[in-house]
């Protein structure tokens, strides 16, 4: 498994990373698996979130119990893994979002509520899920200071912002912001479309937020890399998808991996460096996709695999 300087930081972190949204609602025996297959593949790096999992015994943020778990049953050296966790968005018992709440108040809970359900002492980082429209930046400063002087918080970031909000954020904060969560992929690709459609109307407005990252040496993490919709469906082996998955095969062939492997590698061909999320708690699944952070994609690859998703160059 090859790692990634998260940030421009000394922090290695695999390039490849297991969220653990999933494991909200298995058996805890289930879970100990995905943990072990997690390891035995060299992930050292683990996304969660405090509003990931909703059990009728356990409530919200159960997948953070299971994990933590996990953690024990497993017998983890906490020193040698990487635990990240989000926390800012607000669902109500029929999982309808309600609010997002950046405020000093409740990052500094949302923290100390998943340290306690993870059965851990720090976070390595701690995100703000998305950004609330309300938010106070020097709030949310202060909460930062507090995190990392308490010794709860190592590093920090945000998920699902663009350049403005980084730069409204960081521009009270003493700490810096190291990684940006988003959605990225064969399926998702807006950031890279803004770039190749300059002066045209197809292109989706994101502010320039890839070149950004690369300006700021933030790393791009990327969610449901194999989804061609927020919460759609994955595209693989998907009949909408017969050019794709055409290409995906035969790219496959070549390299003898699957194509789950293949679609990882498009994204980590891409020069901002980013770090993939799965989120299977399937071993099997998990180790063939883990393989694409060893396939390097030539560039005529890249947009092969590009087009073949329905992009056109203009």
């Amino acid at each position: 498994m090859k790692t990634v300087a998260l940030g421009g930081s000394k922090i290695q972190a695999s390039q490849i990373a297991l969220g653990i949204m999933r494991m909200g609602n298995l058996a805890q025996a289930k879970c100990d698996q995905a943990l072990e297959a997690a390891l035995e593949n060299e992930i050292n790096f683990f996304d969660s979130a405090d509003i990931y999992g909703r059990d009728p015994e356990i409530g919200r943020g159960s997948s953070e119990v299971h994990f933590g778990q996990a953690l024990k049953d497993v017998g983890v050296d906490r020193e040698k893994i990487l635990i990240q966790s989000k926390g800012g968005i607000f669902a109500d018992e029929n999982d309808h979002l309600t609010r997002y709440e950046a405020s000093k108040e409740h990052l500094l809970a949302s923290v100390d509520g998943i340290l306690k359900r993870l059965g851990i002492d720090y976070l390595d980082f701690f995100l703000i899920h998305r950004l609330d429209a309300l938010v106070d930046p020097e709030a949310v400063a202060e909460a930062f200071d507090q995190l990392k002087q308490s010794g709860k918080v190592r590093h920090f970031g945000v998920s699902n912002c663009h350049p403005s909000q980084i730069e409204l954020l960081q521009a009270a904060s003493h700490e810096p912001l190291l990684v940006d969560q988003l959605q990225f992929g064969l399926g998702h690709t807006q950031m890279i479309d803004e770039g190749l459609n300059v002066n045209r109307a197809e292109a989706d407005h994101t502010n320039g937020l890839m070149e950004y990252l690369r300006l700021h040496h933030m790393t791009l993490q990327t969610w449901s890399p194999f989804q061609y919709g927020t919460f759609a469906g994955t595209f693989i082996d998907h009949p909408d998808f017969p050019e794709l998955n055409q290409e995906l095969a035969k790219l496959a062939a070549k390299y003898q991996v699957s194509k789950n492997a293949i679609a990882l590698a498009w994204i980590l061909r891409h020069p901002v460096m980013p770090q993939v999320l799965i989120g299977t708690m399937n071993p099997s699944h998990l180790q063939d996709s883990v393989a694409g952070s060893e396939v390097t994609l030539t560039r005529q690859e890249w947009y092969d695999l590009y087009l073949a998703a329905g992009h056109k160059l203009p």
